[in-house]
């Protein structure tokens, strides 16, 4: 009796209670992702990008299998709750998406790839605050497979950034060319209009 009532204060405390809580919050949060990461590929313009969140479309799926895997350990049903903030983060990727159709090919994919990124940070921040409970409780096995999909997600975010950086740097070289292009014409203009007023 004294084994049951311990297993039953376990199963009750209030950090298992909030750990499960994230795990079905991030649950939602990654099966929207397989929706979503489809989109994004498509409508990526650079290959290394396309492949990007081709690679990371694989990840998330197994993502899904591993927070399923957690819930097992953990003897929970793998039941996900509504995750707003997943929600919101993919309704503007799609308005990032229909915006990018009217852009120019670099600023379109910069905008995806700040998008998706903003993602990254949310999955980061929602699977470290996981791993820490699933430590604090003594849930070594669960705080192992959420390491693994954290290092994925942290893997993805460094991608993000080494594929923006060139693009980055054409999008300033346009920029600042575009700049002296206005800047020559505008000297043009004025020293046309000096020779016909001293003509």
């Amino acid at each position: 009796m004294p084994g049951t009532a311990k297993m039953e204060a376990y199963n009750s405390s209030p950090l298992r209670e909030l750990l499960v809580d994230e795990l079905r919050d991030l649950l939602h949060a990654e099966n929207q992702l397989v929706g979503a990461l489809p989109k994004m590929a498509e409508a990526a313009r650079h290959p290394k990008l396309k492949e990007a969140f081709t690679k990371h479309l694989k990840q998330t799926e197994g993502h899904v299998e591993r927070l399923k895997n957690a819930f097992d350990l953990l003897g929970e049903k793998a039941q996900s709750k509504q995750c707003k903030g997943m929600m919101g983060l993919v309704e503007e990727g799609e308005e990032v998406i229909e915006a990018g159709r009217d852009k120019e090919e670099i600023a379109a994919d910069l905008a995806l790839i700040a998008a998706a990124q903003k993602v990254e940070h949310y999955e980061i921040s929602g699977y470290g605050t996981a791993r820490t409970l699933a430590r604090r409780i003594g849930e070594r096995d669960v705080a192992t497979l959420l390491s693994h999909t954290l290092g994925e997600e942290e893997s993805s975010d460094f991608q993000l950034t080494e594929i923006g950086k060139p693009l980055m740097q054409q999008a300033e070289l346009w920029e600042n060319g575009g700049s002296h292009d206005r800047q020559d014409g505008a000297a043009e203009g004025k020293a046309g209009r000096s020779r016909r007023s001293r003509g």
